[in-house]
């Protein structure tokens, strides 16, 4: 009897460790029950509770835990005994290594400072708390508000993509090819849409832009080469430029993004973010555009643009790409999915010359073969079957509303401070009074409960004048909480003035 007791106890203290693991209830008593079997927490040949006597120790429906375990049976990981119920099948631990108490271990007088060639994680970085939908302003950046997302039309997506005849297609290892089908989708639907036309050997897959710069860097970029970015610009893209060559040169910007300047004119490659600029959001109109590109022919640069949130567009159609309006040859687009359907997804991909792209499909498969499959047939099926289209129309009503609330908490609440106008985007750059520092005000604000990111990480070097900045998003915070919390930024700064005197 004590020994059932202290069986019931286990799982008891076990299940609120799985409580954001999986979906379903039932999800959860699997995952907790698999991991204490596999883990030796529950020996071979235990008896399990009784459906009743789990569902009493969890809290949880009998007929919930009753399923559950059933799955377990089917699954091998319970045996039904004689007299006895359900026990722990010892078999499932076969070819498991045994769990011993790990052992501490002595120094062995390795010097991996001394070892290390790189000093990557010293780098200035982009920080995101990982719990920011703790806080009840969330004004992050790069986040998603779930009421937005097509859930829905994503998991019949998904369950299409599960399909034996489309498992055919994704599961197979496909090497260094791309997913034909995400190809097609990018090839005859995104591009063309930013008025591009391009062969399916200019196209590559990436995780993301992140992955993009990375590979552009290792195969375009040697010590000494110059490459030019935006200033303030994108830390990621700076950061992997650095890692090839220190003659990385920040170029200044202004009101209509990226300036035709001598300095430009100066650098093999120059990356840019003419359709929201990163992070002012500023959109290059389209002389800016054409002067962009008439000095790189001139001076032989070749650009990369990150077409940058271009779906995210308040005022009608988004400007043309640079790269549908280069007939030089000089643009390597940076595209990406990521940014509209979610973060997490990681689908972008690179649109350039077959000879290129053949030399970063080389690299990437040392890194990763291909992006995975199976998120890139369902993605492809959610743009094919016009979700995606439907999504953008969502999010760009949606933003645009939570851009006016935005805009008008501010001149309520801190005229003092000055918003950089958009023509789209999902975030806003901010500019305070002079002399404010914004990692300051963003400790401040955290202590009520609002997440703000400072600007100063999007400049080349630290200054004052880049300390005056901050950028707000609002993909992630419901539009009915934005003035709340703009509200709470003002008691923030005024707290931090009435210490300061």
């Amino acid at each position: 009897m004590r020994q059932k007791q202290e069986i019931s106890g286990i799982w008891a203290k076990l299940f609120p460790q799985f409580s954001g693991s999986s979906a379903t209830l039932q999800g959860r008593i699997k995952e907790m029950m698999v991991h204490a079997i596999l883990m030796g927490l529950v020996p071979a040949g235990a008896k399990v509770p009784t459906s009743r006597a789990l569902a009493d120790a969890l809290g949880l429906s009998r007929n919930t835990v009753s399923l559950a375990l059933q799955m377990l049976v089917d699954k091998g990981f319970l045996i039904a005994a004689p007299r006895s119920g359900l026990v722990v099948n010892g078999d499932i631990l076969l070819g498991q290594a045994l769990h011993a108490a790990p052992q501490p271990t002595a120094p062995i007088g390795i010097q991996w400072a001394e070892r290390i060639i790189s000093r990557v994680a010293e780098q200035r970085n982009i920080v995101k708390p990982a719990n920011w939908q703790e806080f009840t302003y969330p004004f992050v950046y790069g986040q998603f508000d779930p009421s937005l997302v097509p859930l829905k039309d994503w998991r019949d997506c998904s369950n299409q993509a599960l399909a034996a005849t489309a498992v055919k297609k994704w599961a197979q290892n496909h090497v260094d090819r791309d997913s034909d089908a995400l190809i097609d989708q990018i090839q005859h639907r995104l591009l063309p849409a930013r008025g591009i036309m391009a062969k399916r050997d200019e196209i590559l897959t990436t995780s993301g832009a992140q992955m993009a710069c990375y590979l552009l860097s290792t195969v375009l970029v040697q010590q000494g080469t110059v490459v030019g970015i935006e200033d303030p610009g994108y830390p990621d893209a700076r950061n992997n430029f650095l890692l090839r060559t220190d003659n990385v040169r920040a170029l200044p910007i202004d009101a209509d993004g990226l300036i035709p300047s001598r300095a430009m004119g100066q650098c093999a490659y120059v990356f840019v973010t003419p359709s929201h600029q990163c992070p002012t959001t500023v959109t290059m109109p389209l002389q800016r555009r054409q002067d962009i590109l008439e000095l790189a022919k001139k001076r032989d640069v070749v650009l990369f643009e990150d077409d940058h949130e271009s779906e995210l567009n308040f005022s009608g159609r988004p400007l043309p790409a640079l790269k549908s309006l280069d007939t030089n040859g000089r643009v390597i687009y940076l595209g990406s999915l990521s940014k509209t359907l979610a973060h997490g997804l990681r689908i972008g991909y690179i649109v350039a010359p077959a000879e290129l792209i053949r030399e970063l499909r080389a690299l990437r498969r040392l890194i990763m073969r291909h992006t995975p499959a199976n998120n890139a047939h369902t993605a492809s099926l959610f743009i094919a079957q016009g979700h995606h289209d439907a999504f953008i129309r969502k999010l760009n009503m949606a933003y645009r509303e939570r851009r006016e609330r935005l805009n008008d908490a501010f001149a309520k609440f801190l005229p003092q401070f000055q918003i950089t106008p958009s023509q789209g985007g999902s975030g806003a750059w901010v500019k305070g009074p002079n002399g404010m520092a914004s990692q300051a005000l963003a400790q401040q604000c955290a202590a009520q409960g609002v997440l703000i990111e400072p600007g100063d990480i999007f400049f080349q070097k630290s200054s004052p004048a880049g300390q005056a900045h901050f950028r707000l998003g609002y993909s992630a915070i419901p539009g009915h909480l934005i003035e709340a919390g703009v509200r709470e930024i003002a008691r923030a700064y005024t707290a931090i003035q009435a210490q300061e005197t």
